[in-house]
């Protein structure tokens, strides 16, 4: 009788770690650029320009994923951008806790601080929740157990 041994998760491969930067990085200008453009010319307020453009941003990210880095692991229907949205809710949401730490928490409360809170260290960690969450709940393959984190 033989058995199989367990080798633990699989590990991302660089194709796909390549096209979820890739698909990230379009999918980031098309939210930055939507929201200046419903902010500004469009005259909307704030958080229904963010809405929109986070909303747009997120269907471009998994359409992205969806036929680019994941196309062999595909699941029909509406579930996975369902979940998919979901992740991208988490992910925003650490940004904005790392934000609220650094401004609210920690009393630092410049420009600088707020972007290196929320768009370099939050985004970077939401970055690593939003890869996580994608390849693990939206995008699971046949044959990889659990995720690359164990």
């Amino acid at each position: 009788m033989t058995t199989r041994a367990w080798r633990g998760p699989a590990l991302p491969d660089r194709r796909e770690l390549i096209g979820f930067a890739t698909v990230g990085l379009l999918a980031y200008a098309v939210d930055l650029a939507l929201f200046t453009y419903l902010r500004g010319p469009a005259g909307l307020d704030p958080l229904t320009a963010k809405s929109l453009s986070f909303l747009a941003a997120c269907t471009v990210a998994y359409a992205g994923n969806a036929l680019g880095t994941y196309r062999t692991t595909r699941v029909p229907g509406l579930r996975p951008y369902a979940v998919f949205f979901a992740v991208n809710l988490a992910g925003a949401a650490v940004q904005l806790l790392c934000l609220a730490v650094s401004h609210y928490g920690l009393g630092l409360t410049s420009q600088r601080a707020d972007t290196v809170s929320g768009a370099v260290i939050g985004m970077a960690l939401a970055t690593v929740l939003r890869f996580w969450g994608t390849r693990t709940w939206v995008f699971r393959a046949e044959g990889r157990v659990g995720s690359w984190t164990g």
